[in-house]
């Protein structure tokens, strides 16, 4: 692609949102702090130091007025704060609260669960591809997986997992149509997204009356904890937590079948995939930029940043900086070592549901790669998402079945 193809920088432009990567580059080389001044404005930061220190600055760069370019996401909603958007000290506070029962060994013990799951769907897809059908990566396993495994973290009932879906979707697209008045109009993807919290309310409610042995009864015994609280915190999950590992699976498909080698050694190593997780995350992440404001002037790069102003963390761009990761940045090594990167964000907002996003990642390919280890993908007929904010799949066809 010709440098004057790359200059400029459209998070909305189809050709965009189909590969960044030379958009990217072309910012971090020649202007890392760039100024967005079409509607709505805002600035960008696409180098990984850059970005590094930005997020662990809290005190400049907050997440209290909302996490995207728009201007008044979180009145829009019309909801209260959840603690993404919150800062320290009540972030660090809230956050602490919630570790009491969203604990390691919590997540650890779901692992045979998961993986029962897992051996299920591809014990399912490999039947169908016997029978001639298209089974869908995505659709069929990536996706399906972390719906399971936030339902029974969190204590839905089976029969009510299916709701898990199209309220992702609802907030995928308020999101990303901008919390625009049309969107939150009655009839709306709005209505998902008030279903979601009556849904988890009554939960929670229950739940207090009579505590089950899941994630919301364990919160909801932790003193301190608000009702408000403990929904904000079903709303991060589901929000944050569904295709995000949904789309770490499915992307780490695509890019291992790009690099058949790597592949090849991954399968007969299974223990480098804890490692090549982060790879893939790193390549191809599932957030590829979340926003902060500035609570002062901030000069960067001999350019000032007015207090007040949205910033832009291209996580995905600064993941890719040669910087950071050396001339290699752009290719797949499922043994480069990783110190840092920005996959699940850093800092006080480190993402809380890493360990349980890992953990089914990690399930899922020693499954995959055990059961089919030419597991590829088609495409020619796959269909990503579009959005400014995140990068993942509505299809991916599976090969090597």
């Amino acid at each position: 692609m010709l440098i004057t193809e790359v200059v400029i920088y459209d998070p909305f432009a189809p050709e965009f949102q189909a590969d960044p990567y030379p958009v990217y580059r072309h910012l971090r080389d020649e202007e890392p702090v760039h100024h967005h001044q079409s509607d709505p404005p805002f600035w960008v930061l696409s180098r990984f130091a850059d970005i590094w220190d930005a997020v662990r600055d809290t005190a400049t760069f907050s997440s209290a007025q909302g996490l995207t370019f728009y201007p008044d996401e979180i009145g829009a909603l019309g909801l209260a704060p959840t603690i993404v958007m919150l800062d320290p000290p009540r972030h660090t506070e809230l956050r602490r609260l919630i570790s009491h029962g969203f604990t390691p060994r919590r997540i650890a013990a779901l692992e045979e669960l998961l993986r029962a799951f897992v051996r299920d769907r591809l014990a399912d897809m490999a039947c169908r591809a016997a029978d001639g059908e298209t089974v869908d990566l995505h659709r069929d396993l990536s996706s399906p997986l972390p719906t399971f495994a936030l339902a029974h973290l969190l204590g839905v009932p089976a029969a009510d997992r299916a709701r898990f879906d199209p309220w992702v979707a609802a907030l995928t697209t308020l999101q990303d149509d901008g919390f625009d008045a049309k969107a939150l109009t009655a009839g709306s993807a709005a209505e998902a997204v008030a279903e979601m919290f009556g849904y988890f309310g009554d939960l929670i409610t229950a739940r207090r009356a009579d505590p089950g042995d899941d994630l919301v009864s364990a919160l909801a015994a932790v003193e301190h904890l608000t009702d408000w609280d403990v929904l904000g915190f079903c709303f991060v999950m589901v929000a944050g937590g569904n295709d995000t590992t949904g789309n770490l699976i499915s992307h780490g498909v695509m890019l291992l079948d790009a690099h058949h080698d790597q592949r090849e050694r991954l399968a007969a190593e299974p223990s480098l995939i804890p490692n090549a997780l982060l790879e893939f995350l790193r390549l191809e992440g599932s957030v590829q930029s979340l926003g902060r404001t500035t609570t002062r002037p901030v000069v960067l790069h001999g350019v000032e940043i007015p207090e007040g102003t949205k910033v832009m963390m291209l996580y995905g761009s600064g993941n890719r900086d040669e910087r950071e990761f050396g001339p290699s940045a752009d290719r797949l090594d499922i043994t480069r070592r990783i110190p840092r990167h920005l996959g699940f964000a850093t800092g006080p907002h480190f993402c809380i549901g890493s360990h349980l996003a890992k953990l089914q990642a990690r399930v899922a390919f020693e499954e995959l790669l055990r059961a089919y280890p030419h597991i590829g993908v088609d495409l020619s007929r796959a269909e990503r998402i579009a959005s400014p904010f995140t990068r993942g799949w509505r299809s991916l066809p599976a090969t090597g079945l």
